[in-house]
């Protein structure tokens, strides 16, 4: 007689014996959406602070790439989503136990807040463009085009516009602690999209929240130093970095001492990273190339030392983003078992 072990009756791609539900959208939304928190809360805090003409590419500039971030990261969502076309519902209730609800509300938001702020400094951005471009043929509808020498006219054509961008210049400071408010969230709520989700040992901490944040502003600080032409703005965005590439090393340390000193499971979580499976991809991509390396090399162009601030902050964005495409695949390999 021939006796035979049956382990499982299903063998399921992608559910047995784990589970993927989330795959490229979500880190790629999760990555977009923190560094468009960043490069709001930046042109925030500096509005606040009256610097506004010390950094003109965080006040002014980093707006136009957060708006683009998240409309990209909305894209990216929308195509995750089973039923796309029944997103709608998410804005039918307000549920204060729920991040996925706070981070929709937060979108629903920031986003207008963002076009608001970006048109406010339009006159600012783009003072000679011509009419005959692309981009200001699309803006016809709402913007005045003078008939004598075909230049693009920044007045809007509506009354209601033109005293609604009055009211926000006036009010540029109110309106920025209401956006930096907002960015905090949305950057917050990357993290604890994951660690809300308690039958996942990895992604079950609250350290997820402050580390993706902290993860953001670094993207967003790397983003506004790559495209400044202000030398002062590069220098102290450097700065800034640095000191956030190590905030984030002391919060990765705390996460895995957190594991290492917790339950079976969450010490089979950190095995993963200290020995598993993702221990190469999580060690050189995020730890080595988007954090260490960079620190050496801004630290090198703060010693007055000739480096091409490109390599740095493609680094850290590098970095970052692979930093959510791994806790995201992972997370959903570890599990209860006992």
């Amino acid at each position: 007689m021939k006796e035979e072990i049956i382990t499982s009756g299903r063998m399921i791609p992608n559910i047995d014996p784990v589970l993927h539900v989330w795959h490229w959208q979500i880190p790629v939304y999760l990555f977009l959406g923190g560094l468009a928190a960043g490069l709001l809360f930046f042109a925030s805090y500096y509005t606040l602070t009256g610097k506004t003409k010390n950094f003109p590419t965080a006040v002014k500039i980093g707006p136009i790439i957060a708006l683009f971030a998240i409309v990209l990261g909305l894209i990216a969502l929308l195509l995750d989503l089973k039923h796309p076309l029944y997103f709608w519902q998410l804005y039918t209730t307000i549920r204060l136990e729920s991040p996925m609800s706070w981070g929709a509300w937060a979108l629903f938001l920031i986003m207008p807040m963002a076009v608001v702020w970006i048109a406010s400094y339009l006159k600012e951005i783009f003072p000679k463009l011509d009419s005959r471009k692309k981009f200001a043929s699309l803006l016809k509808f709402i913007i005045v085009e003078t008939e004598t020498d075909k230049e693009f006219n920044w007045d809007w054509k509506f009354n209601w516009l033109r005293k609604f961008e009055q009211f926000v210049i006036k009010e540029r400071k109110p309106f920025a602690w209401i956006m930096i408010v907002f960015s905090v969230i949305l950057g917050v709520y990357t993290g604890i999209l994951l660690s809300a989700f308690n039958a996942r040992p990895l992604w079950n901490t609250s350290i997820l929240g402050p580390l993706f944040l902290t993860s953001g502003l670094s993207t967003a600080a790397a983003t506004i130093m790559w495209m400044s032409k202000n030398h002062t703005e590069k220098i102290v965005f450097s700065r800034i970095d640095l000191l956030l590439i190590v905030v984030e090393l002391f919060f990765i340390t705390h996460l895995f001492m957190g594991y290492v000193a917790g339950s079976q499971v969450k010490i089979d979580a950190a095995h993963y990273f200290l020995g598993g499976e993702y221990t190469i991809s999580f060690w050189v991509n995020v730890i080595i190339l988007g954090l260490i390396i960079p620190a050496i090399l801004e630290s090198l162009e703060l010693l007055k030392f000739k480096v091409p601030i490109a390599i740095p902050a493609a680094l850290i964005l590098w970095g970052g983003l692979m930093f959510r495409f791994i806790m995201v695949d992972a997370g959903q390999v570890t599990r209860y078992l006992y």
